[in-house]
């Protein structure tokens, strides 16, 4: 099987890989390697930024300087304490604690709000580490994209008879988590039009294969769509042009798309969502000079983005919130029934995570595709009877191609999880995968996030807005011996709605890696089930009976 490895986006930033070890364990270096990774496929790498226009790998240079330093440096009976991604401590624990705890962007209740954000970054003081930026989890585009797909395919089997061929999917938003659109639409056999303001992030998702063709207009584009899903042909388009103007216009002709979403950064109103009528540069011009502007201009574009989605949906369309928290900015900006579009977690994943069935991941180390396809082999010999996971894989092999460190990501649930990296691990001591490999996963997992307008939204028992449970599980992976353990909450936009958690474990065939897999991971997902079950879910209760979790029941 030949893999196509995209070719660094920035030659200042390389892929990092190879046999050469230059921390003083493998634990160290895979950590190193992780946060050299997130660089070299970040948007904006000279200022540390790796997605969601203010997710940062660190801090700043001097941050990430010292960061470097310090992994180079440390022993394994160490651990390096990041606040904000700054380090600030190097403490003496023991060889089975967690080599890198960190905390990013978490704020005081009453204080967790954008404009607070705002000063204390412009301060120095705090960075956003967007959810996989800042724990340098990030694999690019792929990282979101199984769960774009998996989305789609709940909607093809519920609505259109099991695929999406003929079916025609509008989007807008091509960055780091949106980028992952088109090429997850066109895999799910739709034509797909995706619209972004900026020509250059449509241009870098072409180049590496992701999106098949730019139109030069609104007349084009709708054309070509027309014509691949007369075909039943996958097809994924680029338009170039502001979403809050497209979108109306479309709705206007009379053209009703089957599914409708969008992942443009609405969750930033200063940084990131681009408002009508603006161009980029003229908006990284009023950031300094005028962000309320920005942020009142912003909320009205937004505001005739959303109705436009809402006329979608009256019109028959499929539509719903991609995790940007659109549908909030437009209630605040006067659409009283932003919330009758349903978020995506609610809508066709919560069963998945009922099951603590989530986007688990992992990187070679090595650098090698061939190590990434004998664990492809792994994962369909270890798990056969897992539709969900064989037919990802096997499409991921065709179609999705590499960006940094060779990498994939698989929805596995509870033990699925840990005998995977086991198996791994035991790879990996024999030679015949040729480095260590790290395993991580996305945040929004089934213990890791509490997010009221996203993760937890409408949950069961009405526990949306407890933020208890990324802590606990935070605390878990700590004493579970993970690698790295983070905790973040939501930056820009973003500010206090949301907290989550982070890990990585990292096979390095050795015994010691034994234990640490078969704690974190196993208690991970396990902490996923409780949650779950604890909220009153069925799924989850029925689970954690099946595989023995220690649930405790208090009801009388």
């Amino acid at each position: 099987m030949a893999y196509a490895v995209s070719p660094p986006r920035h030659p200042d930033f390389p892929v990092p890989g190879g046999p050469t070890l230059r921390a003083r364990g493998w634990r160290q270096e895979a950590l190193l390697r992780l946060l050299e990774n997130v660089l070299s496929v970040a948007e904006d790498p000279h200022n540390l930024v790796v997605y969601a226009a203010l997710g940062r790998a660190a801090r700043d240079w001097p941050a990430l300087r010292a960061i470097v330093a310090n992994l180079l440096a440390m022993d394994e009976d160490q651990t390096l304490i990041i606040q904000s991604g700054k380090p600030v401590g190097l403490l003496k624990t023991h060889a089975e604690a967690p080599l890198v705890i960190m905390a990013n962007c978490n704020i005081v209740g009453q204080w967790a709000k954008a404009d607070v954000f705002y000063d204390l970054q412009k301060k120095g003081l705090i960075c956003w580490g967007g959810l996989t930026a800042g724990c340098w989890q990030y694999i690019g585009s792929q990282g979101v994209i199984q769960g774009t797909y998996e989305i789609l395919m709940r909607i093809a089997e519920a609505r259109f008879g099991g695929d999406l061929a003929g079916r025609f999917v509008l989007t807008a938003g091509l960055g780091g988590m949106g980028g992952a659109q088109p090429l997850a639409g066109k895999m799910a056999k739709a034509a797909i039009l995706c619209v972004d303001v900026d020509a250059d992030r449509a241009e870098k998702r072409r180049e590496i294969g992701y999106l098949d063709r730019i139109a030069p207009d609104l007349e084009t584009a709708l054309s070509m769509i027309r014509q691949a899903a007369a075909e039943g042909a996958g097809l994924s388009v680029g338009l170039i042009g502001n979403a809050a103007e497209i979108y109306p216009e479309i709705l206007a002709r009379g053209v009703i798309p089957d599914v409708v979403t969008d992942q443009t950064s609405a969750h930033d109103l200063v940084f990131g969502y681009i408002p009508r009528g603006m161009s980029v540069a003229e908006v990284r011009g009023l950031r300094d000079t005028d962000p309320d502007r920005l942020i009142r201009e912003g909320r009205a574009s937004i505001a005739a983005h959303v109705q436009a989605m809402l006329g979608f949906q009256a019109a028959g369309a499929e539509v719903f919130d991609n995790g940007n928290l659109i549908r909030t900015q437009a209630k605040q900006g006067g659409v009283e029934n932003a919330f009758d579009i349903p978020i995506f977690t609610e809508a066709y994943l919560r069963p998945l995570f009922c099951r603590a069935i989530g986007p688990f991941r992992w990187m070679v180390l090595s650098g090698a595709p061939e190590d990434i396809a004998r664990i492809d082999d792994l994962v369909l010999d270890l798990f056969p009877d897992n539709r969900i996971v064989t037919n990802w894989i096997q499409l991921a092999r065709a179609h999705v191609p590499f960006e940094g460190l060779p990498a994939r990501i698989a929805w596995l649930g509870h033990g699925e999880r840990t005998r995977l990296a086991l198996a791994v691990n035991d790879l990996v001591r024999t030679g015949e995968v040729r480095a260590p490999v790290a395993f991580s996963r996305d945040h929004l997992d089934a213990a890791a996030m509490a997010h009221p307008n996203i993760m937890t939204e409408n949950m069961a028992d009405g526990s949306d807005a407890i933020a208890d449970w990324p802590l606990l599980d935070a605390m878990t992976l700590c004493s579970s011996m993970a690698d790295l353990v983070a905790v973040h909450s939501g930056g820009g936009g973003y500010a206090g709605y949301m907290t989550s958690a982070g890990v990585t474990v990292v096979a390095d065939g050795t015994p010691a890696a034994d234990r640490r897999i078969e704690h974190a991971l196993t208690n991970d997902t396990a902490l996923g089930v409780i949650r779950y079950a604890d909220a009153g879910y069925d799924d989850a209760r029925d689970a954690a009976g099946r595989h023995g979790i220690g649930l405790i029941r208090t009801e009388e």
